[in-house]
Parts: C-alpha cells; sequence; structure tokens
C-alpha cells in the first residue's frame, strides 16, 4: 500500500533530530564566524606589521642623514664631528674549554656564553664593561651595525621558549610572549636591539645565544694559537670595533 502526499506531510521527525541539527546549524555557523574575524585580525595585525617595518625604516635613514648631516657641518666649520660612543656590543665566545678561572667561567657563564662560537647581545654600561675585561682573552666584540643585527637574527636567531631552542618561524610565538610590550614580530626585535629600547633586556633574554660557524681562514676550533693576544696586536680577542661586522659575517 503506497503513502499519500497528506501520509508524509504528516510524518513526525524525532525531536532529538531536530535539536541536533539546529546545535550543528549553530556551531558552524560560529565556526565560520571565528574563520572569518580570525582572518580578519591577521589582516589587521599583517596591516601593522608593515607598518612598523615602514616607519623603522625611515627611523634608520633619518639618523643616517642626521650623522651625514652633522658630519657635512662640522667639516664646513673646520672641526671634526666625533660620534657617540657606541652602546650595543656583539660579543664572540673564541677561546677557553679546560682550565679557567672560576670568575671567567662565572662571568661567561652570566653572559651566556657557555660555548665556544657563541655570541650575544650586550649593552654597555660600568657592570658589563668590567666584566668584559674579565673575559677579555676569551671573547671578541665590537659595534654591530644594522646589517649584523638583522643577518644574525634572521639567520641565526632562535627563541627560548619554555626551556627550549625554537626557530622563529611565526610572528604569533614572539606575540604571545612579548607582546605586552608592544613587541609582536621579528622587526620590532631587531628595532629594540639596534636601538636598545626600554624592553632590551627581555628581549635580549628570549633570543637564544647565536651559534655560529667557524670564521672563514679558522679550520680549527681554537683559532689562532692560543697565545690570548689581543686583536690590535695581530690576535683575535679583545675590542675589535667596527671590524666585529666583518667576522660576523664571515662566520653567518
Amino acid at each position: 500500500m503506497g503513502y499519500t502526499t497528506a501520509t508524509l506531510e504528516q510524518v513526525c521527525v524525532p525531536e532529538t533530530l531536530l535539536k541536533k541539527r539546529r546545535t550543528t546549524e549553530k556551531t558552524d555557523a560560529e565556526k565560520q564566524l571565528a574563520k572569518l574575524e580570525n582572518q580578519k585580525q591577521k589582516r589587521q595585525v599583517r596591516n601593522i606589521i608593515f607598518k612598523k617595518a615602514d616607519d623603522y625604516i625611515k627611523e634608520y635613514r633619518q639618523k643616517e642623514n642626521d650623522e651625514i648631516r652633522l658630519k657635512r657641518q662640522a667639516k664646513n666649520q673646520g672641526n671634526y664631528y666625533v660620534a657617540a660612543q657606541p652602546k650595543l656590543l656583539f660579543v664572540i665566545r673564541i677561546q677557553g674549554i679546560n682550565d679557567i678561572h672560576p670568575k671567567v667561567k662565572k662571568v661567561l657563564q652570566l653572559f651566556r656564553l657557555l660555548q665556544i662560537n657563541n655570541g650575544v647581545f650586550v649593552r654597555i654600561n660600568k657592570a658589563t664593561s668590567e666584566m668584559l675585561q674579565i673575559i677579555e682573552p676569551y671573547v671578541t666584540y665590537g659595534p654591530p651595525n644594522l646589517k649584523t643585527v638583522r643577518e644574525l637574527i634572521y639567520k641565526r636567531g632562535y627563541l627560548k621558549h619554555n626551556g627550549q631552542r625554537i626557530g622563529i618561524s611565526d610572528n604569533q610565538l614572539i606575540a604571545d610572549n612579548l607582546g605586552k610590550h608592544g613587541i609582536i614580530c621579528i622587526e620590532d626585535i631587531i628595532h629594540e636591539i639596534f636601538t636598545l629600547g626600554p624592553h632590551f633586556k627581555q628581549v635580549n633574554q628570549f633570543l637564544w645565544p647565536f651559534k655560529l660557524s667557524n670564521p672563514n681562514g679558522h679550520k680549527k676550533v681554537s683559532w689562532r694559537p692560543r697565545k690570548f693576544k689581543h686583536y690590535v696586536e695581530g690576535g683575535d680577542a679583545g675590542d675589535r670595533e667596527f671590524d666585529i661586522n666583518k667576522l660576523v659575517q664571515s662566520m653567518n
């Protein structure tokens, strides 16, 4: 016996099935709304990052132009322009495996220079200057330029997250850990380091010490013969000023 149209219209759908259908439709709608909102937020964050990067480039160029202008002004007046002493150093450990004095070993640990060819950024003040004097035979250092800072962070940069060494592959990880300081992307990290911003300490601690390769021309880990000669005496140790940038290029 067949069913009439009237009979089919009178068939009732179970309430549980209707409830499940409504719940599914509501969940799907919420997921779609959340997806659209997430995409919108990501677009907004990308726009903010691009704007920040553009502002930073303008700031760096303005600083360079100011340096050039002041040099020309001093030259026209028959004077010499003396730039301010650099406050940022990049320190690389080059020596010291066995038989290290406990005080030297402690300072190297404070700087997080636990292995040869490890490098870190250091803000210069009275305390760090005195510490550098203690470990000078075991390290070489100098003021990095913007190119060096940028390439180190992009090529060799790793983050310290939950005690683990994690590559910088996502700005979200930076935002989750440093967002409260207004630092949400890798360009913020570069700017904070290079300009010694107010949150330099937090950013520097968030960066894992850089692991560099042996420099070109140094096949052995011990670098040159272990006589602890200063750089100005033909050795490797100590302050090499702006030549640090050439060294980092050969190790990066």
